[in-house]
This record gives C-alpha cells, sequence and structure tokens, in this order.
C-alpha cells in the first residue's frame, strides 16, 4: 500500500513539475529591441548592504560594492564603544539584517536592525546580562518644540541610528528587508 501511495505522490509531483516548465517555455519573449527615440527609465540601484561609520556618524547605502549615498546620522548617547548590555546608551558594532520596518509615532518611519546576533547574545549571557534590542535606523521626532535641525547634531538615542526624516524617507524607499547592515566603530 505505502508503495502505491509513493507513486501517486511522484506521479502527482511530476505532473506539477511538468505543468510549471511547460509555462515558463512556452511565454512568449519579447524579441523586438528598444526604440532609440523612447526614453529608458533606469533601473532603481540595488542596495547590497548599508555601512554605518560611527566614527564618522555616516550611513552608506552600498550598490555593487561602492558607496552609491551617504547620509549624515546620530547614533547613541554613549557613542563609543560598541553595545553591551540593554540600557547602555551604546549603538551595536557588527554584522545585522534589516529584519522589518514600521511607521512610528515618535519617530516617523523605522526600520529594524536584527541586534543582539549570536556573539552579542553570547557576549551578554556570560556576564548575565540582558543584551537589549529594538534597535532601529529611524527618523526624529515631528515636534514644534524641538526642530528636527537640533536632533540631526546630537547624538540623542538609546542606542539607534537617527537621520533627518527626508533622509529616512528615501533610506525607506531603496533598502529592502533582508538588506545586511554593518556597522563599524
Amino acid at each position: 500500500m505505502r508503495w502505491l501511495l509513493a507513486l501517486f505522490c511522484l506521479s502527482v509531483a511530476s505532473m506539477s513539475q511538468a505543468g510549471f516548465t511547460e509555462t515558463i517555455i512556452t511565454r512568449p519573449v519579447d524579441k523586438t529591441a528598444p526604440s532609440p527615440l523612447q526614453p529608458q527609465t533606469p533601473k532603481p540601484a540595488m542596495i547590497d548592504k548599508i555601512l554605518v561609520i560611527k566614527s564618522e556618524r555616516r550611513l552608506q547605502l552600498i550598490s555593487a560594492g561602492a558607496p552609491l549615498k551617504t547620509y549624515r546620522i546620530s547614533l547613541g548617547k554613549q557613542p563609543k564603544g560598541a553595545k553591551l548590555r540593554e540600557g547602555d546608551k551604546r549603538t551595536p558594532e557588527g554584522f545585522y539584517w534589516i529584519d522589518w520596518r514600521k511607521q512610528s509615532d515618535r519617530y516617523n518611519l523605522a526600520m529594524h536592525v536584527s541586534y543582539p546576533n549570536i556573539t552579542d547574545a553570547a557576549r551578554a549571557r556570560s556576564e548575565g546580562v540582558p543584551p537589549g534590542g529594538m534597535i532601529m535606523i529611524h527618523g526624529t521626532p515631528l515636534s514644534e518644540e524641538y526642530p528636527e535641525e537640533v536632533f540631526h547634531t546630537l547624538d540623542w538615542t538609546e542606542g539607534c541610528i537617527a537621520m533627518t526624516n527626508r533622509d529616512m524617507r528615501e533610506v525607506w524607499n531603496m533598502v529592502p528587508d533582508g538588506t545586511m547592515i554593518e556597522i563599524r566603530p
């Protein structure tokens, strides 16, 4: 009986694969060359990586191994050194991913950095302290009392990476979830 069930499953799988392959093979291909008279819309650059250089207060978008755009950033209130534990007001250092994003009432747009990584978590566990979390790249508060220019020149976050709202909108639109972020000292 098992061999009959296995034969049935194999038949269904091969038929579904054949149907999928047929769809791809029979799809029409446009063989006409683009007209030199028609304007070509440039493809948006694919962002491979975000590079943060803490000592320079710079965030770079890297495409094909070269910097595409550079932005001024603000860091945690204690900018020197890697994040060691929850509440130390330091921005982490290492390799992470942009793993989700949200619109924030407090900080406009925000993209989550996958801190802590395995190394961060192991170090915190060995020291018996919580590693912290919720490290984001985000904009600045929308407040008339504290204009954006004030935030842009200070290290004011609890460990996040902050940028102007205009710059954050641009990064939000260019960087997909799953992009690697390297944070250097």
